[in-house]
């Protein structure tokens, strides 16, 4: 008898002690406690430490409040200007209230990543190919806009963020951005070299008239170029003396003295006419013939003497 009544203790302590360990309950820090007494939820949430509930009648389910990453798989679309892409993107979210996420929904994760696939078929309809390579933030926005209505009133979930990750766009698309890029290029690069040029050529006129106005500078310039292009031992140069150079140093040179009246210049010197009319001799008409001019022509040639 002793022995039975002592199994009996035994066998109750050990469902007394299964029942409590059923009733302890931990929750973590990063989760929050829902508890369903028969079948109808507690509107107490249980956070976060050691909780007890009642076995067989309670039921606790523990609901993750991190924010969840989550990948939208790429989707295929057409955009508004008839390009085809393949647009995937990464949603970030986190439950705001459990009850309506365990309650509402059947698995929030599930439904959150249908949603953003189809909210981001959505998007590409509604956009051109330039904003989804160039004005992702805009996009961005109006995903989660997209995907925050539907689900944080009636899921108790609130979008954080989400990002397109990758725009893939065709073979040929490519190639064709690609001719438009260089060709864009090639025009900016046109246009720098064209505006260079026409700030070169507005210098050199502008050095031209600085050195049209002392001919010394336009020597000096050609000096140096000449000294710059005689520096290339393989090459030869062949000058000309220019006459400027000729001029610079005729202006430089002092001026000649002129001869003084009366003094004869040196052989190859030119004598000025005033000077030499003053040297020849007058000659006085003849005095048998008062009033006319004397002419040499009217005189009979003298006979040469015979010998």
């Amino acid at each position: 008898m002793e022995s039975v009544l002592l199994t009996l203790v035994v066998v109750l302590g050990f469902a007394l002690l299964v029942a409590v360990a059923r009733g302890v309950r931990i929750v973590q820090q990063y989760e929050t406690g829902i508890v369903f007494r028969l079948g109808r939820i507690q509107q107490e949430v249980r956070g976060p430490g050691l909780h007890l509930i009642v076995p067989i009648v309670d039921r606790m389910q523990k609901v993750n409040m991190q924010i969840v990453t989550m990948g939208v798989p790429a989707q295929e679309g057409i955009t508004r200007d008839n390009v085809s892409v393949r647009v995937d993107a990464v949603v970030y979210f986190r439950v705001i209230d459990p009850i309506k996420a365990v309650v509402n929904v059947q698995n929030y994760l599930f439904a959150v990543s249908q949603v953003a696939q189809t909210s981001l078929r959505s998007v590409i309809g509604q956009s051109e190919l330039d904003q989804l390579l160039s004005d992702r933030d805009a996009l961005n926005a109006q995903l989660k806009a997209v995907i925050d209505e539907p689900t944080e009133g009636p899921w108790g979930i609130r979008i954080e963020r989400v990002e397109i990750k990758d725009v893939a766009l065709p073979e040929g698309m490519k190639r064709s951005m690609s001719r438009q890029a260089e060709a864009e290029r090639e025009r900016r690069a046109r246009i720098i070299t064209a505006d260079g040029e026409f700030q070169a050529s507005k210098r050199l006129a502008a050095a031209a008239r600085q050195m049209s106005s002392d001919p010394a500078a336009l020597q000096l310039r050609m000096l140096q170029t000449v000294v710059e292009v005689a520096a290339e031992k393989n090459s030869t140069l062949v000058m000309p003396l220019p006459v400027e150079l000729l001029r610079f140093f005729d202006k430089m040179a002092p001026a000649a003295e002129t001869p003084a009246a009366g003094q004869k210049a040196e052989v190859g010197e030119p004598v000025p006419v005033e000077e030499e009319l003053e040297e020849l001799p007058a000659i006085d008409a003849p005095a048998d013939l008062p009033g006319t001019p004397f002419d040499v022509s009217d005189r009979a040639p003298r006979p040469e003497p015979r010998s």
